[in-house]
């Protein structure tokens, strides 16, 4: 989702200044929730937006092997009772299906965390598919404590990496 303060130049997503999410991203204290469909980082700043310091707080990852290691059969078919007509049947992305479901369990564990008010104000950041699920099943805590959201891949970078991907993102703001 592209904000109404968001400016694209050549290809390249830049957040304008006056875009909350872009601030809020590394105020002190808060949190950041990263995550794909296999992997989920829950880190908190206990820096400030000029020096960032990132801590991990909990790290999690999914046993999930590639579809085609979980299974394959012939496509299903379904018949017409009336006509005799025979469809083939799309057959069931276990992969998806897994990644989906280690996304709303991330956002449960989410929830608890806000319910318990051990997060005060998070900010999503996921690839956009991810970002899409995520949102979805974000309860009503999380909902509350929701500062906003960057379409970004960084659950595979070292913190240090992410700290410099948010640094350069306030730098572009200017």
């Amino acid at each position: 989702m592209l904000f109404s303060s968001t400016v694209v130049k050549a290809g390249k997503l830049i957040m304008n200044k006056h875009d909350p999410v872009s601030k809020a991203a590394l105020r002190h204290g808060n949190w950041l929730a990263i995550c794909d469909g296999s992997r989920a980082l829950l880190i908190e700043n206990q820096g400030d937006h000029v020096y960032p310091k990132l801590e991990m707080r909990e790290a999690m990852n999914a046993s999930n092997p590639l579809t085609h290691e979980q299974g394959s059969a012939k496509p299903g078919r379904a018949f017409s009772a009336i006509d005799g007509r025979r469809a083939a049947v799309e057959e069931t992305d276990m992969h998806l299906q897994a990644e989906m479901k280690f996304i709303r369990n991330f956002a449960d564990y989410l929830e608890r965390k806000a319910h318990e008010k051990v997060i005060s104000s998070i900010v999503l950041v996921a690839p956009a598919r991810a970002l899409g699920i995520l949102r979805e099943a974000l309860g009503p805590a999380t909902r509350r404590v929701l500062a906003g959201s960057l379409t970004r891949d960084y659950v595979r970078q070292p913190l240090y990496e992410i700290e410099r991907h948010l640094m350069d993102l306030q730098l572009d703001q200017s």
